[in-house]
């Protein structure tokens, strides 16, 4: 069976959706399935490579509008090349990551004209950040025109969580059901195996044994980072190390206060360590987000979580396994902090219930077997 995933970001661009695209097309390999992944150019990246977990890669050219966080195909005789050479391939099924790229109408669209079996993957559960006014309003108006589009080849839809799944009726979508993000525990268990370097130790982070709160993610103000910081420095003895790039990274840099520490962006194996010797690992997002990775990766190395009730906590965290935020004020992040590292017999009692649902549920295998069930 070849099946290709079409991600408009993929690796080595960070983030969730990337992760998941390349979890579950790695894991089609190890089941003796061909994966191919179709995404964007990158500079310095060839137009076609197989990695070393066996996928085959094709990027594809485009235009890297919003400082390449939404690229959009480029039109023209290379895209035709590559189209042609993508779907020679005999694909039995096309993996659409996300309704509203332009990427994923092309798609879609694509595999409609070949009777090609095709499903749709959302990861959201709210619209892009685009702000207020006739910016905002043009982004909405594109996102419903790009779903409406995509929902007329008649591809079932997915959602990542059930708050995605409820997200999709704003577009008129009934999602036929979920397609969780998800762990590899022995991947996982293989990373936290690996020695931490010297400087991302807790003995580093925290020399005068202070409690470790960790954040990560996108340095972006709808995660709460700076909040977050604000928060951490208003409690004696608790240090912050937030991992993750963005725009915000060196404003926060600038302005970090003692006991904060912004360690940019961190490869997966050293980021799940740094979970791994933490006494929280807190997101207090405002994003619109399907099921955060991290969130996942923090339940799976058993680090006490306190997050906002994001999309994918009912399912992931329910009853007593997590601490929770009422809002993503600086006060009420402290409050929050203070109540987990207070009581870490509580804060570990929830941990480990986390865990043991992540390990039961949310693996990368059963993923893959629902997927391969929804032809």
């Amino acid at each position: 069976m070849t099946i290709c995933f079409f991600s408009a970001q993929y690796l080595p661009t960070p983030g969730g959706v990337e992760r998941y695209t390349w979890n579950l097309a790695r894991k089609a390999v190890q089941h003796g399935c061909r994966a191919l992944v179709v995404t964007s150019a990158l500079p310095g990246l060839p137009e076609q490579e197989i990695d070393p977990d066996g996928i085959e890669i094709y990027r594809l050219p485009v235009w890297p509008v919003m400082k390449g966080r939404f690229p959009v195909p480029k039109p023209g005789g290379r895209l035709s090349a590559l189209e042609r050479r993508i779907f020679a391939q005999s694909i039995d099924l096309c993996v659409v990551q996300t309704r509203m790229y332009v990427e994923s109408v092309w798609a879609a669209r694509a595999a409609k004209r070949r009777g090609i079996p095709a499903v749709v993957i959302d990861h959201s559960t709210g619209y892009m950040p685009m702000g207020g006014g006739v910016i905002g309003l043009a982004g909405r108006m594109y996102e419903h025109a790009a779903c409406a589009l995509v929902r007329r080849t008649g591809a079932p839809f997915y959602g990542v969580s059930l708050a995605s799944c409820r997200w999709l009726k704003t577009f008129g979508v009934d999602a036929r059901s979920t397609m969780p993000n998800a762990i590899d525990p022995d991947a996982l268990a293989a990373e936290l195996a690996a020695p931490q370097p010297p400087d991302l130790t807790r003995a580093a982070l925290c020399p005068n044994g202070e409690k470790l709160v960790v954040f990560l993610g996108r340095m972006i103000p709808e995660k709460g980072i700076r909040e977050l910081a604000e928060a951490v420095s208003a409690l004696p003895g608790v240090v912050l190390a937030a991992a993750g790039d963005g725009p915000l990274l060196e404003p926060l840099r600038a302005e970090a206060p003692p006991r904060v520490h912004y360690l940019g962006a961190l490869d997966h194996g050293r980021a799940v360590r740094l979970l791994a010797g933490a006494d929280c690992y807190c997101l207090p997002t405002r994003y619109a987000e399907g099921l955060p990775t991290t969130l996942l990766e923090a339940a799976g190395c058993g680090c006490p979580i306190l997050c906002t009730p994001t999309a994918g906590t009912e399912e992931l965290l329910p009853g007593q396994s997590a601490f929770f935020l009422p809002d993503t004020t600086p006060d009420a992040i402290r409050a929050g902090l203070a109540r987990l590292l207070d009581d870490p017999a509580e804060a570990q009692k929830r941990a480990a219930a986390a865990k043991q649902n992540a390990l039961a549920h949310f693996t990368w295998d059963a993923v893959f077997d629902k997927l391969i069930q929804s032809l």
